[in-house]
């Protein structure tokens, strides 16, 4: 990275939403780095992608649950210079009714839905603050905004995230730097892929799934110059199923 890049850091960017953020952000001009638990074919593929939009773009491999680890990757990484944009993706399911949940089910999407962003956000946060300048963007979920049966887990950690999004963008405004949610509804990638439609479209105003393309839009949006007087808000795509 040269001094006068302008660089995205996307947590959970290989594949689904993550991977088409990316992708749009190197669009937008931004050079990439973009993180996953291990390294699998797809991480050439969009490193490959990156370059094909004249953009450099740098893969990580961290588990987000392991604090020790984040800290000490995103301060080598961004030992000279804070990231501009920080786009955190990270999330997983252990869908289950809470008289049934585990755990293990609890402290797995808690950890990582949760946990996870302070374990990213925070090593990096003197240097963006350093900077006076910034754009931070949690992948919250409708889920987080209106309880879903079975997901009584991720439904917590997802309102926690947008709960943190809003606190740090009262700590950290001033300073210029905007902290927003985007909320996905029902949008379709390989996680979705098996939900019968017949049950869920008819809860969408819009009648139809949204796509990974849609999201990244909105992430982009609130990473470019319209959305500079925007933060600590939650910018819902999910075709009107949460209003």
């Amino acid at each position: 990275m040269t001094g006068n890049s302008r660089v995205a850091l996307v947590v959970g960017g290989t594949r689904g939403i993550g991977r088409a953020i990316v992708e749009r952000l190197a669009r937008d001009g931004f050079d990439l780095v973009f993180t996953g638990r291990r390294e699998t074919p797809a991480v050439a593929e969009l490193a490959a992608s990156v370059r094909n939009c004249g953009r450099n773009g740098t893969f990580l491999a961290f588990d987000v649950c392991d604090r020790e680890a984040c800290s000490r990757l995103l301060s080598e990484h961004f030992a000279d210079t804070a990231p501009e944009v920080i786009v955190y993706n990270a999330g997983i399911v252990r869908d289950n009714l809470l008289a049934f949940l585990s755990p293990e089910e609890w402290r797995e999407v808690l950890a990582t839905n949760l946990d996870g962003f302070y374990h990213v956000v925070q090593p990096l946060l003197f240097g963006m603050l350093a900077q006076r300048h910034g754009r931070i963007v949690a992948i919250a979920s409708a889920s987080g905004q209106t309880g879903q049966p079975g997901q009584v887990n991720y439904s917590a950690a997802k309102a926690g995230l947008i709960g943190a999004v809003k606190a740090l963008a009262r700590e950290v405004g001033r300073k210029g730097i905007t902290v927003n949610a985007v909320a996905p509804g029902f949008i379709d990638t390989d996680l979705t892929r098996e939900i019968p439609l017949d049950r869920v479209l008819p809860l969408i105003p819009l009648r139809r799934a949204g796509t990974v393309e849609e999201v990244a839009g909105a992430v982009s949006f609130l990473c470019g110059p319209d959305a500079t007087y925007l933060t600590g808000q939650v910018l819902a795509v999910n075709g009107g199923l949460v209003m």
